[in-house]
């Protein structure tokens, strides 16, 4: 792992079109519910199954709630030999800290009254 990386910062890479992987951790429901554009759902309890998925990309960052298992999610990536060349982060602050400087996608199909519904992080 290559320590955390702000949510600005993130928000720049993805403006910027950068060559970069945000990986949600959260579970489906969740990422469903709300997540950052462009992002990919891939749950904690599946990242040892699917670490190879990520082989051969450049830069990856974790994202999670609050920022806290995405270290952890980020060390398991990191530690894959296929990812040996990679630079993998964790966002600080997690989708709490990003969520409320940029607001995050959520489903078209949702009303107003259940998008003012409490987030499930």
């Amino acid at each position: 792992m290559d320590g955390e990386i702000s949510p600005d910062e993130v928000k720049d890479l993805l403006e910027d079109d950068a060559d970069v992987r945000i990986v949600d951790i959260r579970d489906a429901q969740s990422f469903t519910h709300s997540h950052i554009p462009d992002s990919e759902n891939v749950p904690f309890h599946e990242l040892t199954s699917r670490v190879e998925e990520f082989e051969g990309d450049d830069h990856i960052v974790t994202v999670c709630p609050h920022g806290k298992a995405s270290v952890q999610a980020a060390q398991l990536i990191g530690s894959y030999e296929g990812t040996a060349d990679a630079r993998v982060e964790s966002m600080a602050g997690g989708l709490e800290k990003y969520g409320m400087k940029y607001g995050l996608a959520r489903p078209e199909e949702e009303t107003d009254e259940s998008a003012n519904a409490e987030s499930p992080f």
